[in-house]
């Protein structure tokens, strides 16, 4: 929970009204779905494999659900005026999902990789499409929290029933 939660407030810093996108919603995704919806996110685009997924994520925050296909990053884009999110969350730990993640991504958007992928899993890049696009691509460590001051904040959440573990 503590990843999820860390990755959008303290790696992404999301504010009310950013648009996100959540690719992965296994327990870490389903916290960042929470975190984005409780950060004022709108929308909050969840995205998985399996499309029986979609009651969690939107039980969780989701105000959208999409299966991940070849059309996603379309898909999003329909969802936010044509533009992609200000901020997406790859939370799989693939090359696959990290470009899945960046393709849904606005110009000048984020891209928060904090799935662990396999080191033989290269994902890539052309020097054109980094200039081109301006997104930032960042890796986030434990959602880049201090334990020491995260877990109350956290935990303040939880008693207020701004996120609810139990969800999943």
């Amino acid at each position: 929970m503590l990843t999820g939660w860390g990755a959008v407030t303290n790696s992404a810093k999301v504010r009310a009204g950013d648009s996100v996108a959540v690719v992965g919603l296994g327990g870490v995704g389903l916290a960042a779905v929470q975190a984005a919806r409780l950060a004022g996110a709108d929308p909050v685009i969840a995205v998985d494999l399996s499309p029986d997924k979609e009651g969690l994520a939107r039980e969780t925050g989701a105000t959208h659900f999409a299966t991940a296909s070849d059309t996603l990053a379309k898909e999003v884009r329909a969802l936010t005026g044509g533009r992609g999110v200000d901020h997406a969350f790859e939370v799989v730990g693939s090359s696959k999902a990290i470009r899945t993640a960046w393709s849904m991504t606005r110009r000048g958007g984020s891209t928060t990789v904090v799935g662990v992928g396999a080191k033989e899993d290269i994902a890539g890049f052309s020097a054109l499409e980094l200039f081109h696009f301006a997104r930032t691509l960042r890796g986030c460590v434990y959602g880049s929290c201090d334990p020491a001051r995260d877990i109350p904040v956290l935990a303040g959440h939880v008693r207020d029933g701004g996120i609810d573990p139990a969800a999943w």
